[in-house]
C-alpha cells in the first residue's frame, strides 16, 4: 500500500463512501473517520500529490475542484452557519493526495 488512501481505498472502490457531490474529475464525500460533526473531503479523481505540486497543466482540474469545494462549503454554511475549508501540505499531509476538508462544528475528542 502507498501513502495515498484516496487512490488506494476511495477511488479504487475498496472503501465505500457517502458522496456529497461528484463531477467528471472530482468527488466530495463524508469523511470515513470524521474529526468534526460535519466533515466532508473533496479530492481530484486523478492522482495529484499536493496543492504545491500543481502546475499550469492542472489549472482546469484545480478550478473544478475549487468549484466543488465552494459549492459544498456554501451548502454546509447554509445548513450549519459556518464552516472551515482546510488543506494540508508537507509533513501535515497524512495521505499524499491533494484533498480539502470542509468541516463544521467543534473537533471531536
Amino acid at each position: 500500500m502507498t501513502q495515498d488512501f484516496y487512490c488506494d481505498e476511495v477511488l479504487s472502490g475498496k472503501t465505500q463512501v457517502e458522496k456529497v457531490k461528484e463531477t467528471e474529475n472530482v468527488i466530495a464525500y463524508y469523511h470515513t473517520r470524521p474529526f468534526y460533526p460535519i466533515h466532508i473531503v473533496a479530492i481530484p479523481k486523478k492522482h495529484t500529490s499536493s496543492l504545491i505540486t500543481l502546475d499550469e497543466r492542472d489549472n482546469e482540474l484545480l478550478l473544478e475542484l475549487m468549484s466543488v469545494v465552494k459549492e459544498v462549503a456554501r451548502k454546509v454554511t447554509d445548513e450549519h452557519g459556518a464552516c472551515r475549508v482546510i488543506t494540508n501540505v508537507g509533513d501535515y499531509q497524512d495521505s499524499k493526495h491533494l484533498h480539502w476538508h470542509i468541516v463544521s462544528g467543534k473537533p471531536k475528542g
